[in-house]
């Protein structure tokens, strides 16, 4: 065990893992919702003109030879967000185009099936019973809903983001004394430090999440958060357990792993072998109590 961890328990330090990393802007951009529904405000209020119509059928067809791009906007009233839309039933399958540029209604037949596609979706029903009042209100609605989607994007880089606002808290600054997605080859040539220890001999390239230059040190970081388990936990531990051992054999290189999430209860036993031999392992409870300024000089 190395020094660093000596005085550390690794059961105290497992339970101080957290369930959730999410940050108050991780369940809804509503910035991009909104700029989203901004660049359709105009088709959407055209398209407002049918809510509560007497004869939407021939309104809409009417509608549409006069402002063509509105058609552009109909997806997204399905929560799609492709121009193209294939329906099938009955009377045979059709691939529905919304881009009125590339795909522009010239036939009464195609104006035919569009108004089929709106009957059809149930669309001429929520305009024309009035079941909505505004498109704007009931697409920003849509847009919402189909950010929430992009929680999984979002939630890939919360643990680097937070990591990254504690580097900044304590004192150091971007691409001055500390960078962002630095490969082992990126390292050597700015500073000329051997790293051939961690890179098989300079075969195998690596992207650290982090790097911190201090007068003395050069410190390599990887993030990570684990909310589940999963074999690819047992396969980080094991894989930084090497890293480090490895790092430790550089004169000035030093590597360091932030990582937390209750994923980590079901391979604890690996994680415990990494925490062992690893100085500077370290989770969300760390970082709040300033590990960063304490370790990283």
């Amino acid at each position: 065990m190395t020094l660093g961890n000596m005085e550390r328990n690794f059961t105290e330090w497992l339970s101080s893992f957290r369930n959730s990393i999410a940050s108050y802007e991780y369940y809804i951009d509503f910035n991009k919702v909104y700029r989203n529904v901004d660049s359709i405000k105009i088709e959407l209020n055209i398209l407002n003109s049918l809510i509560g119509s007497k004869d939407i059928k021939n309104d809409f067809k009417t509608l549409i030879k006069r402002y063509p791009e509105t058609l552009k906007v109909i997806p997204v009233l399905l929560a799609k967000r492709e121009s193209e839309i294939y329906c099938q039933d009955e009377n045979g399958g059709y691939l529905y185009q919304f881009n009125y540029e590339k795909c522009p209604l010239i036939s009464a037949n195609d104006y035919e099936k569009y108004s089929y596609f709106m009957d059809k979706t149930g669309l001429f029903d929520l305009l024309e019973k009035h079941l909505i009042n505004n498109l704007i209100d009931y697409v920003t609605g849509v847009e919402t809903g189909l950010d929430s989607n992009g929680r999984k994007n979002r939630g890939g880089h919360l643990m680097e983001d937070l990591v990254e606002s504690y580097i900044k808290k304590a004192g150091f600054a971007k691409d001055v004394t500390y960078f962002k997605e630095m490969y082992i080859h990126e390292i050597t040539d700015k500073w000329s430090i051997d790293l051939s220890a961690i890179s098989n001999q300079g075969k195998m390239e690596k992207r650290f999440d982090f790097v911190i230059k201090t007068k003395n040190m050069i410190y390599a970081i990887e993030t990570n958060f684990y909310s589940s388990g999963g074999s690819k936990l047992n396969e980080t531990a094991r894989s930084y357990k090497t890293l480090s051992l490895e790092a430790d054999t550089i004169d000035g290189f030093s590597f360091v792993w932030f990582t937390d999430g209750k994923g980590w209860t079901s391979a604890r036993n690996n994680l415990e072998e990494t925490f062992d031999v690893m100085e500077h392992i370290y989770n969300i409870r760390d970082m709040e109590d300033g590990i960063i300024s304490k370790v990283i000089k």
